[in-house]
């Protein structure tokens, strides 16, 4: 791996950027491995007969190339709308109450009450029932308390500087929507089967779907990113996959532990956060899938890439809806 000054994870990330995915044309060559050129096509890396990488300008190329971290719109720009619904909620919860009489020690943990959930577009089976299919989709720009939404935008913001690069702005738009509603569509599927009602909301489906696409575009060794490089990438995003699953069926297994137990910890069981692990799976296990079809296209070339997007995604939002179908026939009250 050739060296690097700086933080490794700003160059790493500087890597990926410069690669402009999909904006290669495709060359033919016969033999070798292949990179992708910033500004050229597809490639040999290495020798015609070994296959040996060349590593000797990739890093200091990207690093010349540095680009300012507001150079990610598409990430953003879903920031921003979970940002505006949260300060939309803002006079219909408990912050104004807490801000004037000063308790500031409750301000990040004190939730939205389920009717104003609702009425900001929650994902609540029993008015999906009745025909609200939308909310499906704006579920994932809802949030419950301020602890929620800084973690959730936290995850969004630092996946985002992977996936954008990798997916392109549009991309990256689709996989949150498309992985965002199948976590959504996941925990109502549980919702039927059980017949209990549910209130889902949060972006944390349509991050784990990220998640789940980035592992697979970032086991590609046609990148012009060393291999060192994209395994250390790719070992994060499945760390944080893994952890946060991990947290997120704590507040189960502690909801199931005795209560003197927590009664030492000082712990109320009703007051533990209620995480949807179902919506958690549901995103990661479709942004895995959606990485699929897309890995093959990485270095063809813009047209073929954003083709194969297109065709993958659209293809996406069918079965969505189609699932969506099958479930209003077995929906119970329709």
């Amino acid at each position: 791996m050739g060296s690097q000054t700086g933080n490794p994870m700003d160059d790493q990330i500087d890597e990926l950027r410069a690669l402009e995915i999909g904006d290669a044309t495709a060359q033919t060559v016969s033999e070798g491995d292949f990179y992708l050129q910033p500004q050229g096509g597809l490639q040999p890396q290495g020798g015609a007969r070994n296959g040996s990488p060349i590593q000797s300008h990739s890093g200091s190329h990207s690093r010349a190339r540095r680009v300012s971290l507001w150079a990610y719109p598409a990430t953003y720009l879903l920031m921003g709308i979970n940002i505006a619904v949260f300060a939309a909620m803002f006079f219909y919860g408990p912050l104004p109450a807490l801000i004037q009489h000063h308790d500031w020690s409750r301000l990040l943990t004190a939730p939205y009450s389920g009717q104003t959930l609702e009425r900001f577009g929650g994902t609540s089976s029993y008015l999906i029932q009745s025909g609200q299919w939308w909310r499906l989709v704006t579920g994932a720009f809802v949030h419950v308390t301020v602890l929620h939404i800084t973690l959730n935008l936290w995850c969004l913001w630092n996946l985002g500087l992977f996936g954008e690069p990798l997916l392109g702005k549009r991309g990256l738009v689709a996989v949150y929507l498309l992985t965002g509603t199948t976590g959504m569509l996941f925990s109502y599927a549980l919702s039927v089967l059980t017949g209990q009602g549910v209130l889902v909301v949060g972006a944390s489906g349509a991050v784990f779907g990220i998640a789940g696409i980035l592992i697979v575009l970032l086991s590609n060794r046609r990148l012009a990113v060393p291999w060192e490089d994209l395994r250390s990438l790719r070992r994060q995003v499945i760390f944080f996959a893994v952890a946060n699953l991990v947290l997120g069926m704590t507040p189960q297994v502690l909801g199931m532990a005795s209560r003197s137990p927590l009664r030492l910890l000082h712990m109320n069981p009703g007051m533990l956060p209620q995480i949807d692990n179902t919506a958690h799976l549901g995103g990661f296990l479709s942004g895995l899938l959606l990485g699929l079809p897309l890995f093959p296209r990485m270095t063809a070339g813009r047209d073929r890439y954003r083709a194969r997007q297109r065709v993958t995604f659209g293809f996406a939002t069918l079965l969505l809806c189609l699932f969506a179908y099958a479930l209003s026939k077995f929906a119970p009250g329709r």
